[in-house]
């Protein structure tokens, strides 16, 4: 009899006693939290995630993306905000102290070759996969990549005023993540709180004023990538559509296993030949808007 095949998730996911390195709290009851592992580090894609144990009192892990990732020192970054009992125990860990973490997990983004102008759309704790998506794509010389970051919840940074332009924004949105400015690539603000430099309005509406200013020729050099709540990933999808751009939504899911065995995370996708359920966990999280919400 021969071997059955390997599913294509197989030993790329490493378990790991992660030291915690910094955790930082941020308004919002939102922490970054920096955390040394080395397997995970040096196998993290922008849209992968990790499944971490929050508490040796909690059996249920709970699932955070990866917001960045440096195979250099080890160091993987995750953003969250305190949802419930198992986040909020995370939040009390302790620099120096020991977290189980499974990762990397998950299908991430497929930039294409074609199509240089990347619009990258974070809304929330959707923040971390575009963050890391970004500082990848800082590197890529062919690459044009511009985020927009949403939030209704002051942002877990110190937004600085950027000294990188972007066409067609209002004057008044004028600041930016520091770190992604020290990168060279640009980013912008968007909330309906009325912070300093920030639009005022939703971020698919932000993304609206850049892709109006955008010509033919502009236009179909961008592809649209989005993480956030249900209602944005839809706003982003629609948007993409009305513009006839290729767009990639990152979705977020409860999950238990987080390895595609108890098939908790399922969401229906819509494909050629019908509808068909697929896990969040390991079909995912990127899939393409169009199997998600269909024009």
């Amino acid at each position: 009899m021969s071997p059955l095949p390997l599913k294509a998730h197989r030993g790329t996911i490493h378990v790991e006693d992660a030291r915690v390195l910094s955790h930082v709290a941020h308004p919002g009851q939102q922490f970054v939290l920096r955390l040394e592992a080395p397997e995970c580090a040096r196998r993290a894609r922008p849209g992968s995630f990790a499944h971490i144990r929050c508490d040796a009192d909690i059996p249920m892990r709970r699932p955070l993306s990866i917001m960045r990732a440096d195979p250099a020192t080890g160091s993987v970054d995750f953003l969250y905000k305190i949802m419930g009992p198992g986040l909020r125990a995370l939040s009390r860990a302790q620099v120096g102290s020991r977290i189980n973490i499974m990762g990397p997990i998950g299908n991430g983004f497929s930039p294409s070759s074609t199509r240089p102008r990347k619009l990258m759309l974070g809304g929330g704790v959707g923040i971390p996969p575009m963050t890391f998506l970004a500082e990848v794509l800082a590197d890529d010389r062919t690459a044009k990549p511009l985020v927009m970051m949403g939030s209704e919840v002051p942002f877990p940074f110190d937004p600085v005023r950027s000294k990188l332009s972007v066409n067609g924004l209002p004057d008044s949105a004028d600041h930016a993540m520091p770190e992604l400015e020290t990168l060279g690539v640009p980013s912008r603000l968007a909330s309906q709180q009325g912070y300093t430099g920030a639009f005022h309005g939703f971020v698919t509406d932000l993304a609206r004023r850049w892709l109006d200013s955008l010509d033919e020729t502009a236009l179909a050099e961008v592809e649209v990538f989005a993480c956030g709540p249900e209602p944005m990933l839809a706003a982003a999808t629609r948007l993409a559509q009305a513009y006839g751009l290729p767009c990639q939504l990152c979705l977020e899911e409860y999950m238990a296993c987080a390895v595609g065995g108890c098939a908790g995370c399922t969401v229906p996708v819509h494909l050629p030949d019908g509808i068909a359920m697929k896990r969040v966990c390991v079909d995912g999280p990127v899939f393409d808007a169009v199997t998600i919400y269909p024009a």
